[in-house]
């Protein structure tokens, strides 16, 4: 069955390399489910139904990216579009962020008709290979200076702008020893959890959950919208916004992550991509009646 859904052995593969592959794939973009929450949260947001949402709209997205496109791209909330929706829409503008999550719903609308009508992909195949290496590298670089700047490995510097931090060891094992260190120190009374003064216990009690009730601070609210006092041309100058963004980000990361798996013909273009937009579309629509 699942050859005949995925056509394994064309593309020179089999379950167990797709299993690896997907797990592997999965701890290179779970930060999301961290970060996405964290960012959202500033704009008034439910911390844990942002989690939930995140992790929906992700598995709506990567499943029709499968079933569409049959490519192996996972998808999930982008780095970049949760900023300027929490710190620029939400708290400069000072938009409600259920307004916010409107504006990303008629922008997924939009990218729905311009990937059905092909204009989505006349721009995808129209911009030079030059510039869509260098979309994919932006959002490569700004993703990392993310990482790095909440890690604290890169700081504040009055002579340069930022400066890397002196450290020693590695990271991750830093991480993990950290983590394990916090655990005996709790068992043994040294490290007392106070959640109210954000000290929270570091040992885990349920790796799952199945608890979806905080879902429902946002899942819906998009069309709880209040338009009274917002001007159709400030929505529509978010929503365009949004739907710039969105348009460069998705086809970076798609040139990107295409070229890295030669997936791009001799002309550079990406066949089956009017799949792969459209589970993009989709699950774009689906975010934001989830809440992300």
């Amino acid at each position: 069955m699942l050859e005949n859904i995925f056509h394994l052995k064309e593309n020179h593969t089999d379950v167990k390399t797709e299993i690896m592959a997907g797990i592997t794939t999965f701890m290179t973009m779970a930060y999301i489910l961290a970060v996405n929450p964290n960012i959202l949260s500033a704009s008034g947001m439910d911390s844990e139904a942002v989690l939930i949402a995140t992790a929906l709209a992700s598995f709506v997205g990567t499943a029709l990216m499968a079933l569409l496109a049959n490519y192996p791209f996972a998808l999930a909330p982008g780095m970049g579009l949760n900023a300027y929706f929490s710190y620029t829409v939400v708290l400069t503008m000072g938009y409600s962020w259920q307004l916010a999550l409107m504006a990303v719903f008629v922008e997924g609308i939009i990218f729905i008709v311009l990937s059905l009508t092909n204009v989505r992909e006349g721009i995808f195949n129209a911009i030079p290979m030059t510039l869509k290496s260098a979309v994919s590298v932006g959002i490569g670089l700004f993703v990392a200076f993310v990482g790095l700047q909440n890690a604290k490995l890169i700081v504040n510097s009055d002579s340069t702008l930022v400066t890397y931090q002196h450290f020693k060891g590695d990271t991750l094992y830093g991480i993990l020893i950290t983590w394990v260190l916090g655990i005996l120190c709790e068992i043994a009374g040294i490290y007392v959890p106070n959640p109210d003064a954000g000290m929270y216990s570091v040992i885990p009690t349920a790796f799952v959950s199945f608890d979806f009730s905080a879902l429902g601070k946002t899942f819906g609210q998009v069309f709880k919208t209040d338009f009274s006092g917002v001007g159709i041309l400030n929505f529509f100058a978010v929503m365009f916004s949004f739907l710039f963004v969105d348009l460069f980000d998705t086809l970076g990361t798609l040139i990107g992550v295409a070229s890295k798996a030669d997936m791009l013909d001799e002309d550079g273009k990406l066949p089956h991509i009017k799949g792969a937009l459209m589970a993009d579309s989709i699950a774009t629509c689906a975010g934001a009646v989830l809440g992300t």
